[in-house]
This record gives structure tokens, C-alpha cells and sequence, in this order.
């Protein structure tokens, strides 16, 4: 009687669960952004892949295209660079739902010339991502 014997199988297994976990807080790593707290409504997940714009405290500019790719850190871009992109993706996906996430240090001018160069580019309405408020316990 033939038996199949299972401990290589367990082996193969146990090695893929340790690379797995190893790679896994790689994947998750994103721009690093200290969004401002403000009560809003949920990105809906159902929303087609939106125009998500980045800026981080020291200024630097990101463009990632949709929600699925949000924990990536996406393209850095300048202001000039940014202009192109955005006139060509909103030129092929008018209707793509633009998003600015920008660090709550970042001067309100800085944030406002992005918005300007998207809406210069063709985008109808840009939306701010934030942090919902933290609930105070009284």
C-alpha cells in the first residue's frame, strides 16, 4: 500500500508563511502623511480609480492612481510635471474623482497651488483627504 508522505509539503508550506511575513510590512509602506483631523464622509471603494495627489511636510509631490493603490507611494512629481500628468489622465477619464492628501504643516498656499494646477489641468471639483477627529471622552 503507497502513502504519500506529507513532511516536504509542510516544509515548502512553512518556508512560503515565513517569506510571506517578512514581505508583508514591506508592501504597506505609502507616503508618509500627518493628515489633518476633520469630520468627512468615507471615500466610497466602489468609486472608479481615483486622482490621488500626496505632499508631504517637506513638500515633495506624489501622484498615485487609484484606491486599490493607496499604501504605495506612487510617482514623485514637480509642480511642472504634475501639470502633464494631470492634463493627460483627465483628458482620457474626465470624470476621475481628484483627491489632494497634504501634511497638516504644510503652508495653506502650497496646498491651494496644487489645487490650482489640477483644476488648470481639467479637474471639475478636488476633493481634501483627511484623518477623521479622535473622539474626546468627557
Amino acid at each position: 500500500m503507497a502513502e504519500i508522505n506529507v513532511v516536504p509539503y509542510v516544509d515548502v508550506t512553512f518556508v512560503l508563511l515565513v517569506i510571506f511575513m517578512a514581505t508583508a510590512p514591506l508592501l504597506t509602506q505609502g507616503v508618509q502623511v500627518d493628515l489633518p483631523n476633520a469630520p468627512s464622509e468615507p471615500i466610497a471603494d466602489n468609486q472608479d480609480d481615483p486622482l490621488v495627489i500626496s505632499m508631504r511636510a517637506d513638500g515633495a509631490i506624489f501622484v498615485n492612481l487609484g484606491i486599490q493603490n493607496a499604501d504605495d507611494e506612487g510617482t514623485r512629481v514637480t509642480i511642472y510635471s504634475l501639470a502633464d500628468q494631470a492634463e493627460k489622465i483627465l483628458s482620457s477619464r474626465p470624470d476621475v474623482p481628484v483627491y489632494v492628501k497634504a501634511d497638516k504643516t504644510l503652508e495653506y498656499g502650497q496646498v491651494i497651488t496644487i489645487m490650482t494646477v489640477l483644476q488648470k489641468a481639467g479637474a471639475e471639483s478636488v476633493g481634501l483627504i483627511t484623518d477623521p477627529p479622535e473622539l474626546i471622552e468627557g
